[in-house]
């Protein structure tokens, strides 16, 4: 694959992201200026989603907002991989419940990408976009799915990071790794302050694995001093929604046995 296609693919969904986002009609202007992209390419990718249909165009305002076809894309993602459950109102309701920004992660080989989020209603929140990237085994999320994996697993999957790491990044200390991930196993939930982000805090727990065998890993992030003050009410929470998820994916089983 060349760079030329990546790029390409890359900026097709920027655009459809950045209308998740902000949820209004957007102008080529408005595009080009949010991710640089010259006129000349940025009126043409969007003439083309138009032609196939994922985005609408209108004269008058001329703006462009994205048609139905977008909406129904995906839209067995958010029940069928879940067990038939709608994991972004678990996700909604969670956040109400915590007044936090709640993450959706999993292991995206030597890293754990956000892959869904909502965020809080707070004006100082935890403000992370879908599909970001944290370090596997350095982050609360990373560990929190390393943990579920075999110690044999683990320690290959260290081999590799440090096999891939910059000059100047230290080596991972495998010993103290494996304490913490016993620790995660024993408490079944796992917390980070600080560790990658400054000031913020993340707690999570693991879901039981989905329908096509993907593992998943549930948590709430923000400001530390708040996630701190409340973090028993919190861990009730996202036990309760990790518990709403396991009998949905049960249940899920046993009718399709």
């Amino acid at each position: 694959m060349t760079e030329g296609s990546i790029k390409s693919a890359r900026r097709v969904f920027e655009v459809l992201e950045y209308f998740d986002r902000i949820r209004m009609p957007v102008s080529l202007t408005q595009i080009c200026d949010q991710f640089g992209y010259a006129p000349s390419s940025g009126s043409a990718l969007l003439k083309s989603l138009v032609q196939l249909g994922y985005l609408e165009y209108d004269k008058r305002s001329r703006t462009y907002l994205p048609t139905m076809r977008i909406a129904l894309l995906g839209s067995w993602v958010a029940t069928d991989l879940f067990g038939g459950l709608n994991i972004l109102r678990l996700m909604e309701d969670l956040r109400d419940a915590t007044g936090e920004t709640v993450v959706l992660a999993a292991r995206s080989d030597l890293q754990v990408q956000y892959v869904h989020v909502v965020h809080s209603n707070e004006a100082l929140k935890f403000a992370v976009a879908p599909g970001t990237l944290r370090p596997l085994a350095l982050s609360g999320f990373g560990r929190l799915l390393l943990s579920a994996e075999k110690n044999a697993d683990i320690e290959a999957t260290v081999r590799r990071i440090d096999a891939r790491r910059a000059p100047h990044e230290a080596k991972i200390n495998q010993r103290a790794l494996m304490a913490d991930l016993e620790a995660v196993r024993d408490e079944g939930f796992a917390t980070s302050d600080s560790r990658v982000t400054p000031g913020v805090c993340t707690m999570g727990v693991l879901l039981l694995p989905t329908p096509f065998g993907r593992r998943f890993a549930l948590g709430v992030g923000g400001p530390s001093v708040r996630i701190n003050s409340k973090s028993t009410a919190i861990l009730g929470f996202l036990r309760d929604a990790a518990s709403i998820f396991e009998k949905a994916v049960k249940q899920a089983s046993t009718t399709d046995g």
